[in-house]
């Protein structure tokens, strides 16, 4: 699950009451799940482009959120004398700019690669504006997007939950909703020792995820959140 980031917010484009509600009467186990948790608290960031939310989860792959924060300030503030205070660069700028400004961010060769290869993607239209995101289908959304060097469909998928807000993607092959799935659902202990067999399989999923359409974004998220509730970083209400 991607980390929060700072800066202005917006609310989902859909309604959680709703949601959960739906959620709750499709799904008992999944209902009791949403009442220890307590309320769906999504925030999405504002007027954030497809390239400028790819270009941040590029940086952030394989990182501790600490260090991938700095970097891409430092990658940000390098372009400060071209773009001004708090402005993103755009995919020209980061065509045009010196490996080495790069590299004294603390970019490694291989997302260097990947973040010319998403500028120049983004300026072919292979990654489309947020205009016509908005426009497109989930599947047609992740088909666009892999296109790009070091964008996988796991990545996509969390850009389409808490960048775009889309309300029914199941992340299968991600590992916090494999645990809490199986935390919820297949008897697996918060004390457990957690090996490859015990987590959910795409299979499971899929076949429990048939009741949460359409709003499996909001059943994936409770799926985090069992995990916190495991790790005792939430205190369920009494």
């Amino acid at each position: 699950m991607p980390r929060p980031r700072s800066g202005p917010t917006r609310k989902p484009p859909y309604d959680p009451d709703a949601a959960i509600a739906a959620l709750s009467a499709a799904d008992p186990k999944l209902a009791r799940l949403i009442e220890r948790a307590g309320p769906f608290i999504l925030r999405l960031p504002s007027q954030q482009s497809p390239f400028e939310a790819l270009a941040e989860s590029i940086i952030y792959q394989q990182l501790h959120g600490k260090a991938a924060a700095t970097i891409h300030a430092r990658m940000l503030a390098s372009f400060e004398p071209i773009c001004g205070l708090g402005n993103h660069p755009s995919p020209q700028h980061l065509l045009d700019c010196p490996n080495e400004q790069l590299r004294s961010a603390g970019l490694s060769k291989n997302k260097m690669l990947a973040l010319r290869d998403l500028a120049a993607k983004t300026l072919d239209h292979t990654v489309p504006t947020l205009a016509a995101i908005k426009k497109m289908s989930d599947e047609n959304i992740i088909e666009h997007l892999t296109q790009v060097r070091g964008i996988g469909r796991w990545t996509v998928e969390m850009l389409l939950i808490f960048r775009l807000g889309r309300p029914d993607v199941l992340p299968v092959d991600d590992y916090g909703v494999r645990k809490g799935f199986a935390l919820t659902f297949l008897g697996l202990k918060p004390t457990q020792k957690v090996t490859p067999d015990l987590l959910a399989t795409r299979e499971q999923m899929e076949r429990r995820g048939k009741k949460w359409a359409p709003w499996r974004s909001v059943a994936s998220w409770y799926m985090w959140r069992a995990c916190d509730l495991a790790a005792g970083k939430i205190v369920p209400p009494q």
